[in-house]
C-alpha cells in the first residue's frame, strides 16, 4: 500500500472501510448499528451509554451506530452484556436464535413466580386482616 499523492488517509484498502469491507462485514456492522440505534434511540446519549460499557472512544461508537464499522470481540462482548437487542441480534447472525428464544422463556418464568408470590403475599395480608 502505498501513501496517496494528495490528503492525509489512508486509501480503504485493509477491509475496515465500508468501501473495503465484503458483504459479510457490510452486515454486520449494519445489524449491530440497528440493534444499537433500536436500544438507543438518541444517538448521542446513546453513544455516551454504549462507550461507558465497552470503554471504546465516543467517536468509535458513533461509528458502530452508522454502521460504518463493527465492534470488535471484546466491545462485542461488553455491548451483548448489556444490551438484549445486540444479543438477539449477534445470536441471530450466529444462527442461534433458540438461545434468544430460551432466555425469554427463563425471564418470563420468572416473572410468573415473581407476580405469584406478589398474588399469595396480598392474599395472606387480606386473611389476617380478616381473622
Amino acid at each position: 500500500m502505498s501513501f496517496p499523492k494528495k490528503g492525509k488517509f489512508f486509501p480503504k484498502q485493509n477491509g475496515y472501510g465500508r468501501n473495503g469491507r465484503s458483504d459479510a462485514g457490510n452486515g454486520f456492522a449494519d445489524e449491530i448499528a440497528s440493534a444499537l440505534r433500536r436500544s438507543h434511540e438518541d444517538s448521542r446519549a446513546g453513544a455516551k451509554v454504549v462507550a461507558s460499557w465497552t470503554g471504546a472512544n465516543e467517536k468509535t461508537v458513533k461509528n458502530w451506530f452508522a454502521g460504518r464499522y463493527g465492534p470488535s470481540g471484546e466491545h462485542l462482548v461488553a455491548l451483548a452484556r448489556h444490551s438484549d437487542e445486540v444479543l438477539g441480534t449477534f445470536l441471530a447472525l450466529a444462527g442461534r436464535q433458540d438461545l434468544m428464544v430460551a432466555m425469554k422463556l427463563v425471564a418470563a418464568e420468572k416473572a410468573i413466580e415473581e407476580l405469584l408470590a406478589a398474588v399469595r403475599e396480598m392474599r395472606s395480608d387480606g386473611q389476617n386482616r380478616e381473622g
